[in-house]
């Protein structure tokens, strides 16, 4: 028998927020996190946002008009803008994990890759539909 302790694992108690924000999570990593605070923010705001301005939207031409006043407020478009991204990102991300269901980029370079694709579209396309969005074209 060996006389030898068990070596003892550390213990890590009361993280700080600063100790998370320090971590480097790989791109999957934060790819995950940000379908969740997406889908969190198109569901919270589903009821508060969205649906008030697509029924004004849809009600009258009066209303239609009082609805565009408000949206051509500067900083309604911000709001729009984080939740067109928060869409597109929602998106993309779902249609990545449901090919990551299917098994196909299991692997880490491919999830990577995948990942990358996820950020890289929905941003693209969030610039596309925010420039449309504030009237570029």
């Amino acid at each position: 028998m060996s006389d030898t302790a068990p070596k003892q694992r550390p213990q890590y108690r009361n993280i700080s927020v600063p100790q998370i924000l320090s971590y480097r999570l790989p791109l999957a990593a934060k790819s995950s996190i940000l379908h969740r605070v997406s889908g969190a923010l198109l569901f919270l705001c589903l009821p508060l946002v969205l649906l008030p301005l697509f029924s004004l939207s849809v009600s009258s031409p009066e209303s239609f008009e009082t609805m565009r006043s408000y949206v051509d407020n500067p900083v309604c478009k911000l709001i729009l803008l984080v939740l067109i991204w928060g869409y597109l990102h929602h998106f993309c991300a779902g249609i990545r994990y449901l090919a990551l269901d299917l098994h196909l980029g299991n692997d880490k370079e491919s999830a990577k890759k995948s990942a990358g694709m996820v950020f890289g579209v929905s941003l693209a396309l969030t610039v596309v539909f925010g420039l449309k969005l504030f009237g570029v074209w």
